[in-house]
């Protein structure tokens, strides 16, 4: 019998929505202090310079906007466990989108102005289950806001990792929402109940194909804190060094995820 499908885990929409301003919020007050030194510095995403990443910053709150402004879609087309897996196709319309923003926009902290005015102001009066369109298919609201938490806590890790001693804190609910979405894709993409991982404090899930495990300690068992999880699942770390460096622990032989990860381009 093949295995039940995975069941989408719920969030709450208005915890959603203020940890993806507070975030973006956070972010922001550190992008003031960077020196033109620190923003033409490098980033690990490429050549993208520290000023390109923190003008990217901008777009994933500024999407919401975009689709609030414009024609609601007819149909739900993406499903929230969907979203992580459509993301690679996006890359090069992503990059050209944001050289061109960070060119436009010499003054950093105006384009974070402007763009959390507008994101407050489309949310206002916006239903959870309103359609939006994205890159990769129309969603609700309520789901497109929690990719919003990935896209933020994803690029606040690739600032600090760019310039030593930023520091940028996490929401902890935009963090939760970003590692239970990231941990349930796994699950999607590798459905089973032959390998639980562990992510705590937010997330545990079972998968890979195998003997379902249903009492007392499982066979196999992974377990990672959420900021290496995120690192995995987006490509910024590998399985390999992230077991030769203890920051993951993998036991039994089904607790090898490099073959699955990354999960999102």
């Amino acid at each position: 019998m093949p295995p039940a499908k995975k069941r989408a885990r719920s969030y709450d929409p208005a915890k959603i929505r203020t940890a993806v301003l507070t975030q973006f919020g956070t972010v922001r007050q550190a992008v003031r202090t960077l020196t033109p030194e620190q923003l033409a510095g490098p980033t690990r995403l490429g050549d993208w310079t520290v000023r390109d990443l923190a003008a990217h910053l901008t777009m994933a709150v500024g999407a919401i906007s975009n689709a609030l402004e414009a024609e609601e879609p007819p149909k739900r087309a993406l499903a929230l466990l969907d979203w992580p897996a459509t993301t690679a196709s996006r890359g090069a319309d992503i990059d050209d989108g944001t050289r061109r923003l960070a060119q436009d926009n010499p003054d950093l902290d105006a384009l974070y102005a402007r763009t959390e005015e507008r994101f407050i102001h489309s949310l206002d009066q916006a239903p959870d289950d309103r359609l939006i369109g994205s890159r990769t298919g129309a969603m609700t609201l309520a789901d497109y806001l929690v990719t919003r938490t990935v896209e933020l806590v994803v690029h606040t890790d690739d600032l600090n990792a760019a310039v030593p001693g930023l520091d940028i804190p996490y929401d902890r609910q935009a963090l939760a929402a970003c590692t239970r979405l990231l941990a349930d894709a796994l699950a999607v993409k590798a459905p089973g109940g032959s390998t639980e991982v562990r992510i705590p404090p937010y997330a545990v899930v079972q998968c890979v194909e195998g003997l379902r495990h249903t009492r007392g300690t499982p066979p196999n068992v992974v377990e990672t804190d959420p900021l290496t999880w995120i690192r995995l699942a987006t490509g910024r770390l590998t399985w390999k060094d992230a077991v030769e460096d203890a920051k993951v622990s993998a036991s039994g032989e089904r607790a090898d995820l490099g073959s699955l990860l990354p999960l999102m381009g």
